[in-house]
């Protein structure tokens, strides 16, 4: 029996999607920040891209983020025909407890982000947590 790529199995759930990013981001340990970024079609498949950018800083800054919008827009609309989930995770050093930090991006991406289907999970010391599930 052969085990199918990770990209052919769909995501269909938030329990599913946390299970994705540990296994993308094996272990879910970081010495440095970063943010990741895949996305997923309608039908829950993931596509086969999957963006870490390293360095973000401790608290999101607008080029960052209208350079994030632009990517999401083009991702959409090349590759999903407009219609699509933005799955991104936070990574960084520290325990897995949300910070101030934390809190800014969460705040960040729901003005950026609002008017699409996202989410964000926080990645730190071995642990992957839902901040903000599909919708």
């Amino acid at each position: 029996m052969t085990t199918p790529a990770l990209a052919d199995v769909p995501v269909r759930t938030a329990a599913e999607l946390t299970a994705r990013w540990y296994s993308l981001l094996d272990p879910p340990e970081f010495a440095a920040r970063s943010l990741w970024l895949t996305w997923f079609g309608a039908d829950g498949r993931q596509l086969p891209i999957v963006i870490p950018v390293d360095g973000v800083p401790r608290v999101p800054d607008v080029l960052m983020l209208v350079n994030l919008r632009q990517l999401h827009e083009q991702v959409l609309s090349d590759q999903l025909g407009g219609r699509g989930h933005l799955a991104l995770a936070l990574c960084r050093p520290g325990p897995a407890v949300v910070t101030a930090d934390d809190d800014a991006w969460l705040e960040a991406l729901r003005e950026l982000l609002d008017d699409g289907d996202w989410s964000l999970h926080l990645a730190a010391d071995g642990s992957v947590v839902p901040l903000v599930q599909a919708g």
